[in-house]
């Protein structure tokens, strides 16, 4: 398995060596989840963030311009999760990656949708890391909110925005928690 998730190489006669970090694909789902079954390095937890500040907004931006019903509803379906059960819950993550996903999904870009599991992944470790301690600082659903109304509106340059003040202020929310 590890050497399947791109961590470790074997070779016959010269044994099992790890590889270095970049060879890692530090993006799937299970390695995320090994990054942040301790304490993280702070440098990857600002790697996933700068990953989700570049990729969000302009997904987001995307979203806005063809998005259809079906993806507008699975948006709706999974804020409504989220206040139903609150991030501090599995089910309201799950809700919460469930939000990304759709958002992805709306864009109707296969490159784009082929990185929801890692996007939500990132966002399910990064939400659980922050409150290992205590309750989140503060309610993210209205940022959620913000950018799935200027998606359903189709306004592009608000989806954007929303979408990059919701990552923004899930960095700081992180970093506090840090």
């Amino acid at each position: 398995m590890l050497a399947a998730k791109g961590l470790v190489e074997s070779r016959t006669k010269a044994g099992t060596r790890v590889l270095p970090r970049s060879r890692w694909n530090v993006l799937d789902p299970v390695v995320l989840a090994w990054a942040f079954s301790g304490e993280p390095d702070l440098e990857f937890v600002r790697d996933l963030f700068e990953l989700r500040a570049i990729v969000e907004p302009a997904a987001a931006r995307i979203a806005a311009g063809r998005r259809e019903k079906a993806d507008i509803k699975a948006m709706k379906e999974a804020l409504a999760g989220m206040r139903r059960f609150t991030l501090a819950t599995e089910a309201g993550r799950a809700a919460d990656r469930d939000f990304h996903d759709a958002l992805l999904q709306a864009t109707h870009n296969n490159a784009l949708i082929a990185l929801s599991a890692s996007i939500g992944a990132a966002v399910n470790w990064t939400t659980q890391f922050k409150q290992r301690t205590r309750a989140l600082p503060r309610d993210p659903l209205p940022d959620h909110a913000r950018v799935f109304e200027a998606i359903a509106a189709g306004d592009p340059d608000a989806a954007s925005e929303a979408m990059r003040i919701l990552v923004d202020l899930a960095l700081e929310d992180t970093r506090s928690s840090m």
